[in-house]
């Protein structure tokens, strides 16, 4: 019989939980970052709205952010990596950039108009720190809860 016979599917229903994509380091590649995470986050089913959501997606922005402003390299671009662990119940937000300058927390005066990113990352995220990467630069991750705080 023709058209071959197909056989059932063999594909676990489960979704993959990781996701990772390259961005220009321009404005626009830092809002699609921004973007491509908070759709990911939906198809985990951590929807729009939810504390979870919410607060992953302000942590990939100030993120992608950074790596845009402060860890742009003319010609080169940022990674965004998400990675469920439903063990854990975090997430695991990693931005890869290839500027060698490790980023710092500062204070900002309160006419100032930036520089409160790492600052809203660290009331965020359980955990976030900075890792060298194989290469030129480094990664910046960020860990959040995926279960409302209370």
């Amino acid at each position: 019989m023709w058209p071959p016979c197909r056989s059932p599917r063999t594909q676990s229903p489960t979704p993959a939980r990781t996701f990772t994509q390259r961005f220009s380091a321009t404005r626009r590649g830092a809002r699609l970052a921004r973007l491509l995470a908070a759709h990911q986050l939906t198809e985990w089913g951590h929807p729009h709205c939810t504390e979870a959501h919410d607060t992953i997606v302000l942590v990939v922005a100030e993120l992608a952010a950074n790596a845009v402003l402060h860890g742009r390299v003319p010609g080169r671009g940022f990674a965004l990596s998400l990675s469920h662990d439903d063990g854990r119940r975090v997430i695991r937000v990693e931005v890869t950039d290839t500027h060698p300058a490790q980023p710092t927390r500062r204070t900002s005066g309160t006419d100032e108009n930036g520089g409160r990113g790492l600052l809203l990352v660290d009331a965020l995220a359980a955990d976030w720190g900075v890792r060298d990467r194989l290469g030129p630069g480094k990664t910046v991750w960020a860990e959040c809860g995926t279960v409302p705080r209370t």
